[in-house]
């Protein structure tokens, strides 16, 4: 083979590059977005790093400079940590509050959610998504405290026409909250049930099955995992919420009863609290011990994300 057919050759077998190398430029606009993008990335983790450890820190001062005992701060059911002589600081009316508000919301938004889902891709697929996939948009859109606004004025006064309370009551933040983690638990259902493969759903028509039989003995469980992931983190966000609980709530620091009664919740016993506290003082300390709760809880989410992500099949 001649000289000429080789460089030919291995010309050809070179890459084809789109932009063409000026003096090195293209060389530098890659290490720059490279530094650009690694830049990026390192700082999400170090913000991560250290929110979590300036949380911890601080959530851990009530412990060990105020000598508050864990086990009553977490079991105890009176909180009074500002009050004069012996104060108290039992914070699990607040941590039931927020467990029961996340509950109730996921088992509220979780069957709306799905169901919504099934339909956009389902049963109708093309006006369905047109239909529904703006309204989900426009629910992820609206502001918590207008979710809080509406709850106030539509849901507390219903509760409180039908049933002996106020109106204000874990009741009331099961509806609001439900509502905000809706879309949540819709966008991620259906992408979740659009990833069946079609083959799938195809030997099952083929089998005889009908399009509900379809749905229900095929489509639900091999998408199982990626649905609990939708509720999982609906419920790490209505773990979270904060302004529209508060409205709804009725911040009680008594243990609730029912369902129609008060209660409060971790988030919304720090935003009421924090402004009126002194920085450094036992009270102060003690609402960043809850904050400390809720990160470990926003972390015991993500893990159980990760575990049930593990489990795909489909």
């Amino acid at each position: 083979m001649s000289n000429s057919s080789q460089t030919t050759a291995s010309k050809a077998a070179q890459p084809h590059r789109l932009i063409k190398s000026k003096n090195g430029s293209v060389k530098r606009n890659e290490l720059r977005g490279k530094i650009l993008v690694y830049f990026c990335a390192i700082l999400i983790i170090v913000a991560t790093l250290a929110i979590t450890l300036f949380l911890t820190l601080k959530g851990l001062q009530s412990f060990v400079l105020n000598d508050v005992n864990v086990i009553k701060f977490i079991t105890g059911m009176v909180w009074s940590p500002s009050g004069e002589g012996d104060f108290t600081y039992g914070a699990f009316p607040f941590i039931f509050g927020s467990f029961a508000i996340t509950f109730l919301a996921a088992l509220f938004a979780a069957p709306l959610g799905i169901g919504s889902a099934i339909f956009m891709t389902e049963i109708a697929k093309k006006w369905g998504q047109k239909v529904l996939q703006p309204v989900i948009e426009i629910l992820v859109g609206i502001p918590s405290v207008v979710y809080g606004l509406i709850g106030l004025t539509v849901i507390v006064p219903i509760i409180r026409n039908h049933s002996s309370g106020v109106g204000f009551s874990l009741l009331a933040g099961m509806i609001v909250v439900g509502v905000m983690i809706l879309p949540t638990v819709t966008s991620i259902s259906a992408d979740a049930l659009k990833s069946i493969p079609s083959d799938i759903k195809d030997a099952s028509y083929g089998l005889g099955a009908t399009r509900w039989q379809t749905i229900y003995k095929v489509i639900l469980p091999a998408a199982l995992p990626s649905l609990a992931t939708a509720v999982v983190l609906g419920m790490a966000r209505a773990f979270g919420e904060a302004l529209a609980v508060q409205m709804v709530i009725g911040n009680s620091k008594a243990m609730p009863e029912g369902i129609t009664d008060q209660a409060a919740t971790l988030t919304s016993i720090i935003t009421l609290s924090m402004g009126h506290t002194t920085y450094g003082s036992v009270h102060n300390n003690l609402l960043w011990s809850l904050g400390l709760i809720l990160l470990v809880m926003s972390y015991v989410f993500i893990i159980i994300i990760r575990l049930i992500s593990s489990r795909r099949k489909v």
